[in-house]
């Protein structure tokens, strides 16, 4: 009973779109019998530029949070999910699950939620988006003997990012590689994420 996660992420791609939303990820997590599917989601680049012109308004509005009103947090950072966006995904996504058999072998939990300030970059948009943000990226082979970076994303180039490393204190590996920057290509990104700033 293999769990097909392209069909699930579609699934849920489907029903985000129809609540104005998208999905950063999708994962199934087992511990014996417990399954957990997680879906990872943020307000669509409309409800971001809603964000984004509500925060330029300069009103006062509460309901935003104070990192963002203070400007220690971007509206690109910031997922803009609420939880009544999550309990509506949750809602309408377990029906189509169930309906279509998505997720065969019984019982599972799903979970819908934000990505969170340390969230995934996973696709070269995602890059593009956060350029100017502090990364943390694992490489499948080393680059000037090291597969762990850490630093500010500068910029991305064709098929590659930029890494600028005296945005951090490096670890000694980094630091003996002798490099102020690096390129690292898209396919030779095993993980990378967001590293906060607040």
């Amino acid at each position: 009973m293999a769990v097909k996660l392209d069909a699930i992420r579609n699934a849920a791609q489907r029903v985000a779109s129809s609540l104005g939303l998208d999905v950063v990820d999708v994962e199934l997590a087992t511990a014996g019998r417990e399954r957990t599917l997680r879906v990872l989601i943020e307000k669509n680049a409309e409800g971001r530029a809603a964000l984004k012109a509500q925060l330029a308004s300069g009103a006062e509005n509460e309901e935003l949070p104070e990192a963002l009103r203070e400007g220690t947090l971007s509206v690109e950072q910031l997922s803009g999910v609420t939880h009544e966006d999550c309990a509506a995904l949750s809602r309408d996504l377990s029906v189509v699950l169930d309906v279509e058999d998505l997720v065969p072998g019984g019982e599972y939990l799903l979970e819908a939620s934000s990505p969170g300030l340390d969230r995934k970059l996973t696709k070269p948009e995602d890059f593009e988006r956060f350029k100017g943000s502090l990364v943390k990226i694992q490489t499948f082979e080393p680059i000037k003997n090291n597969r762990h970076w850490q630093g500010r994303l500068t910029e991305t180039k064709g098929e590659s990012i930029i890494v600028d490393l005296g945005a951090v204190k490096q670890n000694s590996k980094s630091r003996k590689s002798g490099v102020t920057t690096v390129e690292i290509a898209f396919p030779n990104v095993e993980k990378a994420q967001l590293v906060p700033e607040i």
